[in-house]
């Protein structure tokens, strides 16, 4: 997910913890070091979100709805209820798997650490066959799309979390489309695990590099407000302008001297959200403030206080770079899809990142491109996606090769996993993006509306 700020689901209820000790930095470097793991233990987390909409006029599903799917979903199928107060905000699993809101709503899966893109895919389709069970009854159904095609943000419901409703206030403050971020997107992510600090720094490299391509590739957003925008991943353009402080490109991870020591600055820098704390009625307000601040104890919300772990662990998830790093690296560059989509993200970052030699090959392909490049990909791939020029060609030619050292690493992974990247295949082929696909409609139809897109995109 986003993890739009969010805390670990069993915190959501937690009373009021024995105060923890402050933790030094020395302790937040060996955080993030905690997640190397050797290969034989690396696993595979992935996340996806969808719009719930009336299927009798497409409009956004309300928290009274989500309540019932959640309280349903959670009766008939053996799910633990996450509260905030007294609102149900989401349900998990003794397994890993949990089901939580974004703000406007979009209901997301946090897939369990899994070893095979099969255990993946099966989960995620035990998930959607839940979901419609519940919906159908309901006649509300999911769309599969990057980023709401038709309603505004003044038309989506605010989902009851009370950090939602800061971040709400403070988004304009900080850019000009942090609400779209949060009301109107919708993404598929995967987290991958490294086995040493070098690996990770690889790996980091590789998948900032690429996660403009994933974009590419993934890209099925073309329309907001009920026209096409001239972006064909609006979700990823939205990116750009949320809050430059916590989201872009992290151009330092290329430095010589990157490692754990250099990330950990990076965020201690981020500006902060909140700081949570049950017994002061949960989410204190520290939007903008510095955690530098905090750690010496002078954080105006919370004089004399210093930061905790689990502090720690919830400011790694305000920042919102193209590829952000905890115990575990996610992958955060791809519109979310249909079906064989949410099995193609994991299998094309498994293919570069969980094969000694198609890491080393895809490291060696992005080894050349400068930073200027890199940008320009960042900046074009959301508007063009495969036809965005590069070098002496095309997105489209760098996709094809990244195919080819994907299938090559999950051919050697020998779990017969190749077969998920046919839909990537098939689509540079075609040269023709789900957004593509969806512009070529819209004007074959001619009309001006977008009802198709809620039949194409039915989960």
């Amino acid at each position: 997910s986003r993890s739009r700020g969010r805390p670990s689901p069993s915190r959501a209820a937690a009373s009021a913890p024995e105060a923890a000790p402050p933790i030094t930095r020395e302790e937040m470097i060996a955080y993030i070091a905690s997640g190397c793991k050797p290969k034989a233990e690396w696993r595979i987390g992935t996340e996806h979100e969808k719009f719930g909409f009336n299927l009798k006029d497409t409009t956004p599903i309300d928290y009274a709805q989500i309540k019932h799917l959640l309280d349903e979903i959670g009766e008939r199928f053996e799910w633990e209820p996450i509260m905030e107060k007294e609102n149900i905000i989401g349900l998990k699993r003794s397994d890993g798997q949990s089901i939580t809101l974004e703000p406007g709503g979009q209901f997301e899966l946090s897939g369990a650490p899994l070893r095979t893109i099969h255990e993946t895919c099966a989960e995620v389709n035990s998930h959607l066959y839940q979901v419609r069970n519940v919906a159908e009854s309901m006649d509300v159904g999911f769309l599969g799309v990057g980023m709401n095609p038709r309603y505004s943000v003044d038309q989506t419901p605010v989902m009851p979390k009370g950090r939602y409703k800061l971040m709400k206030a403070y988004m304009p403050t900080v850019g000009t489309m942090g609400l779209d971020m949060m009301f109107r997107t919708a993404t598929v992510q995967v987290n991958l695990d490294y086995e040493s600090e070098p690996d990770c720094v690889s790996k980091f490299r590789i998948s900032l590099a690429l996660q403009p391509i994933a974009t590419a590739l993934f890209a099925n957003s073309p329309f907001r407000d009920g026209k096409p925008t001239g972006f064909k991943s609006t979700r990823s353009h939205v990116w750009t302008d949320t809050d430059n402080a916590r989201c872009g490109e992290l151009p330092f991870v290329f430095d010589d001297n990157f490692g754990f020591e250099r990330y950990v600055d990076y965020m201690i820098d981020v500006p902060m959200y909140f700081v949570y704390r049950p017994e002061k009625g949960g989410y204190v307000d520290a939007l903008g403030m510095s955690f530098r601040d905090f750690m010496e104890g002078k954080l105006p919300c919370l004089p004399g206080e210093r930061p905790t772990k689990q502090d720690w662990e919830d400011h790694l998830s305000v920042a919102f770079p193209e590829v952000r790093l905890k115990k575990f690296l996610e992958m955060r560059g791809a519109d979310t899809g249909n079906w064989q989509s949410l099995c193609a993200l994991p299998a094309l970052w498994v293919g570069l990142l969980y094969d000694e030699a198609a890491q080393k090959q895809a490291l060696d392909y992005i080894s050349d491109w400068t930073e200027e490049e890199r940008h320009y990909l960042r900046e074009e791939c959301p508007r063009l996606a495969l036809d965005t020029p590069f070098r002496d060609g095309t997105v489209r030619d760098v996709a094809r090769d990244v195919l080819t050292i994907a299938s090559r690493g999950l051919k050697n992974r020998r779990y017969k996993e190749v077969h998920f990247l046919d839909r990537l295949k098939n689509i540079v082929e075609s040269g023709e993006t789900g957004a593509d696909r969806l512009l070529r409609e819209y004007e074959e139809r001619g009309d001006g509306n977008l009802d198709f897109i809620y039949q194409k995109y039915l989960f």
